[in-house]
């Protein structure tokens, strides 16, 4: 076992919760997956319990930290890797960013505090670039190695082999610790990349709540999705070649092609394909 880089703020009563986890970084497309976890956290009303160190883990000149005022004068935030929980503790929040050096210890720190809380399942979240139109419903693609779970949440068993990232490894030390491990993903239209996606938060939010022990208040992300869905349409509307592109996309969509739990409709392929591109993208 490498070295504890992990600092506690305070013990939890509980244990047996559930942890979820998600990252900024290339497997967070259209801030999907990072404001899903600031929303829970936010519902939850979750407290930091403990906190992954960043000095070991991160360039700094590629990830920089930013500096603030307050009314203690000038502050400095370092990349923050954060361990949180609502009141009951049932369930477990990691806000973090996906780090460029030491993976393996990094991932030990997290499966550390994941085996001390005696966790019942981890939960990555993540979202990806897809040709897949921005005016029917978000598909969130969802991946497990236990076939009980797969059966019981509608997810597949992945056959994915080639380069990953830190959600990828992240899911093998659990799964190696004999903790159940899901990563769920959500799809971003690949004309608004640029554009964080309410819609695409509010599907993995969603699909969330068939695991989570209670829903969350999606008040607010219903009403921003709504906006997003209206201004994407309106800013497409002027541009003749892509109004015909998203056209062709949900016509496509409506015939079924991006079916999720389908493989036969080939989505869950191009998924895995976006997985190797985005860890490798000199192959792309």
């Amino acid at each position: 076992m490498s070295k504890n880089y992990t600092t506690w703020e305070k013990e939890l009563e509980a244990t047996g919760g559930i942890l979820i986890a998600a990252f900024e970084g290339w497997n967070d497309a259209g801030n999907a997956s990072s404001w899903a976890l600031r929303h829970l956290c936010e519902d939850l009303k979750a407290e930091p319990f403990a906190h992954i160190q960043a000095e070991h883990f991160y360039d700094f000149s590629a990830t920089r930290p930013l500096v603030h005022l307050d009314e203690k004068g000038r502050q400095l935030d370092w990349p923050a890797n954060c361990f949180s929980a609502g009141d009951n503790q049932n369930v477990l929040l990691l806000e973090g960013i996906e780090p460029q050096l030491q993976w393996r210890t990094f991932a030990e720190q997290i499966t550390s505090v994941a085996t001390s809380l005696k966790v019942s399942m981890v939960v990555t979240l993540g979202s990806l670039l897809a040709e897949v139109p921005h005016s029917r419903p978000v598909m969130v693609y969802g991946f497990c190695e236990d076939l009980e779970t797969n059966s019981r949440l509608n997810l597949q068993k992945s056959t994915y082999e080639g380069p990953t990232g830190i959600v990828g490894v992240l899911n093998q030390f659990v799964h190696e610790a004999n903790i159940p491990a899901i990563s769920l993903w959500s799809t971003i239209p690949n004309y608004v990349s640029g554009a964080a996606s309410p819609k695409a938060t509010l599907a993995l939010v969603n699909r969330l709540h068939e695991i989570l022990p209670n829903p969350t208040d999606t008040t607010e992300l219903e009403i921003a999705s709504a906006a997003y869905e209206r201004q994407v349409s309106e800013l497409i509307e002027g541009d003749e070649d892509m109004r015909a592109y998203v056209t062709d996309l949900e016509y496509r969509y409506d015939q079924g092609e991006f079916k999720e739990h389908d493989p036969a409709s080939g989505f869950g392929d191009r998924v895995e394909r976006w997985l190797h591109d985005g860890a490798n993208p000199d192959e792309a």
